[in-house]
């Protein structure tokens, strides 16, 4: 056992987490993604939500500073200005957990799973609500 780890961080997942450089970006997504198919490295978490996977990860990863974008969700497919109701909470655990609180970018679908495809790793979760999907890039530690 570890402190002030999150239990729902596997160790894999740790191990991911801690493997990742800066500028190495982990894909959180919902059930309904093609993860494996686009992830060489892939981890599931069946039993939650992407919601909570990404409050857990934000406690232990630093996000990075120097992009303009360290977070992107998927736009929604028809209505890219929509914010549907996960985007929102993603926006507001970033705004209240990151060490670099920034404001969501988007991909469109198709952009999105190219950067997913290029990720160090994607964590595949139970996540039911359309749109559970984020990418956020690793940061650095300053001090």
């Amino acid at each position: 056992m570890l402190r002030n780890i999150p239990a729902i961080l596997s160790p894999d997942i740790l191990w991911s987490l801690r493997a990742m450089g800066h500028g190495d970006e982990l894909v959180i997504v919902d059930a309904n993604f093609p993860a494996t198919a686009l992830g060489e490295r892939c981890h599931r978490l069946d039993g939650l939500t992407a919601t909570e996977v990404l409050q857990a990860t934000l406690t232990v990863m630093p996000l990075d500073s120097y992009v303009p974008d360290p977070a992107l969700v998927m736009e929604v497919v028809g209505d890219p200005d929509a914010v549907p109701s996960i985007v929102a909470e993603f926006q507001t655990i970033m705004s209240q957990t990151a060490d670099n609180p920034a404001t969501l970018g988007k991909l469109e679908r198709f952009a999105f799973y190219a950067r997913a495809k290029a990720a160090f790793a994607i964590i595949q979760t139970g996540e039911t609500r359309l749109y559970g999907n984020i990418i956020v890039k690793k940061g650095v530690i300053d001090q």
